[in-house]
């Protein structure tokens, strides 16, 4: 088959770009087909927490770990045992672009001990020194492709549809550029764009729990590769799974560290009770429980001694800036800002001792207080399309669709059928190591 190119990839985020810059190391010419840089992608508002096991940051602080005991934990919070085998492989891979970024792409890491998260059973996210978020990320993933002349980069150019080779696989993909539409015919597509979170009706269609929450995604995770390719028989998985955050602002939809809970911060209702245990939840999973609060509101409160190394994360400074969260010197003046039952909260704040996961410390609560109101948001979903654990796309069958390829958001997720069973870090963990899986393997079939 002729093609203009070897490889097309719709999507210019996270997954698109190392698939692109891997399928390129092996000598294969790529064009990814970018929806809009300006719009941003699900990476780029991530935290950049990239979660990884048995790597030498872990070792060097003392942490022992295995890509099998982070799929274990993963499987373990998600109840879906029939995820492991691909929870499994990008597992395995994370390690290796961990290095490739830090070593040949110039991304500096370590690794975050402060970073504990619920249901990781030793510190295992690794982020720049700066915590800077995804954006740091996407700038290094950006600047390697653009130094990589085997690959062509092309914004403004939505995907459309894919071209049927007329035997039910895949010849190439249909993108608008400049308002008309051209085929690009290729070897290979892989469908990397973001999920369907922008997308109100497959929202309220799969997750209709989710359709009040505040959106914390990108506006372009509309989900249109979902029907191109279940056009052509592919089947979908998980399609009621979604990364949920339990940690967003009303009013200013910026997002406060997840770390806090797990530092030794107190949660209430406004009705001033504790409603939950702060270290039982990841930040996903408490959204399912902020959903059944009355107006979905709750209160996340800590003080001066928790601050200063909240402050460690972009998500935070982010909050910071917009004002998001106050300082009160009291409790009194906390409640009356923030409509609070004062009689309850004092009782609360008296009964709890904070728990600090990094220390071991045990305290309580001191004046003056800090605090923001806290609401359900949704920022990406994590159900796709069904693939293998090479990211080919799969018939309701299992058989594969010739020369069809998913990662991202366009893919199954490895968190399970629901927001509970999301991992802190998985949705980069998937996308990533889905990309560089993709990579690796078109390199070896396609290599010229």
């Amino acid at each position: 088959m002729s093609a203009d190119v070897d490889v097309v990839v719709i999507g210019g985020g996270g997954a698109g770009m190392v698939a692109a810059l891997r399928a390129a190391r092996a000598g294969l010419s790529v064009a990814v087909f970018e929806k809009s840089v300006q719009h941003g992608c699900n990476t780029q508002v991530s935290s950049g927490s990239l979660a990884a096991a048995g790597t030498r940051w872990q070792e060097a602080a003392g942490v022992e770990d295995s890509p099998q005991q982070q799929a274990d934990d993963i499987v373990r919070e998600s109840g879906d045992e029939s995820t492991r085998p691909l929870v499994e492989a990008v597992c395995a891979v994370a390690p290796s672009y961990l290095y490739w970024l830090n070593d040949e792409l110039g991304h500096t890491l370590e690794l975050g001990g402060d970073m504990r998260r619920h249901g990781m059973s030793v510190p295992r996210l690794h982020t720049d020194p700066a915590r800077s978020g995804g954006i740091a990320l996407v700038r290094t993933l950006r600047s390697a492709i653009a130094a990589d002349d085997r690959i062509a980069f092309v914004d403004g150019t939505p995907g459309i549809g894919l071209i049927d080779d007329g035997s039910g696989g895949v010849a190439g993909a249909v993108v608008r550029q400049n308002g008309e539409e051209v085929e690009v015919r290729s070897h290979a597509v892989v469908l990397a764009s973001d999920g369907f979170a922008a997308n109100q009706h497959l929202v309220a269609e799969h997750i209709p729990e989710a359709v009040e929450d505040v959106f914390q995604g990108v506006s372009t995770s509309t989900g249109d590769a979902l029907a191109w390719a279940t056009a052509l028989g592919a089947a979908t998985r998980s399609m009621g799974s979604f990364l949920g955050s339990g940690m967003v602002v009303p009013g200013y939809a910026t997002r406060i560290n997840p770390s806090l809970p797990f530092r030794g911060a107190m949660l209430v209702g406004l009705d001033g009770r504790r409603f939950v245990d702060e270290h039982e939840h990841g930040y996903s999973s408490l959204a399912t429980v902020l959903r059944t609060l009355p107006g979905r509101r709750a209160v996340l409160v800590w003080d001066d001694v928790l601050h200063g190394p909240s402050l460690a994360s972009e998500l935070m400074r982010e909050s910071e800036r917009a004002g998001a969260f106050r300082r009160y010197d009291d409790a009194a003046a906390l409640c009356t800002s923030l409509g609070v039952e004062p009689a309850a909260f004092e009782d609360s704040l008296a009964g709890f001792v904070g728990w600090d996961e990094v220390t071991g410390a045990r305290r309580p609560l001191e004046a003056p207080y800090w605090a923001a109101p806290l609401t359900s948001g949704i920022l990406a979903t994590q159900g796709g399309l069904g693939i293998d654990t090479t990211g080919r796309v799969l018939r309701h069958d299992g058989s594969a669709i010739d020369g069809l390829y998913a990662g991202g958001g366009a893919a199954m997720g490895i968190s399970g059928p629901s927001s509970r069973g999301y991992s802190s870090g998985n949705g980069l963990l998937s996308a990533l190591g889905l990309g560089w899986i993709i990579g690796e393997h078109l390199g070896r079939e396609l290599r010229p």
